[in-house]
């Protein structure tokens, strides 16, 4: 699976974009919607995937959606197989995506490079803690793709789960 980060909107958000068999599937299209499709070209979108529903990383969905005829997390192909992790916390409405044959996961707001994300915006601290501890349950080799900076380590970022 090639996975192809766009930085969009003015709150920089990652939206990925991963390809397999010429098939795409969308994560978080955040803003700037013609930016998206030109990334995409001709390859057949198959789905498109919500870590949560901030305007930051929805704010082209409703014209990525119309454009490819798709609805919001109703992904339909083979191609990608993957998990739905509740990972409340940031929001209340905050999941991960796990894609265990790669060993990767897309998990928003939730977990940064170096850092959680704030629960002052529609989540909870108690939320957030039940998160950590359900994620620090997973291989420390996962690589994670968050919503906003560079991709991580899940086995690094354990390590400053103790911090809050």
């Amino acid at each position: 699976m090639k996975i192809n980060s766009i930085v969009v909107g003015d709150l920089q958000t990652n939206c990925y974009l991963l390809e397999k068999n010429n098939e795409v599937l969308i994560i978080d299209p955040g803003d700037e919607a013609k930016k998206i499709i030109t990334a995409i070209g001709d390859k057949k979108v198959v789905g498109c995937l919500l870590t949560h529903k901030h305007f930051d990383h929805i704010g082209a969905l409703t014209e990525i959606c119309s454009y490819y005829n798709i609805k919001p997390n109703d992904y339909k192909g083979n191609n990608f197989s993957y998990e739905v992790l509740e990972t409340k916390g940031h929001t209340n409405d905050s999941v991960t995506y796990y894609f265990k044959n790669e060993k990767v996961m897309f998990c928003g707001d939730f977990i940064f490079y170096h850092s959680i994300g704030r629960t002052d915006l529609g989540g909870s601290d108690s939320d957030m803690l039940e998160s950590l501890d359900k994620i620090s349950l997973y291989d420390d080799d996962i690589t994670l793709y968050p919503g906003h900076g560079p991709k991580t380590i899940l086995g690094e970022e354990k390590k400053r789960f103790s911090l809050y």
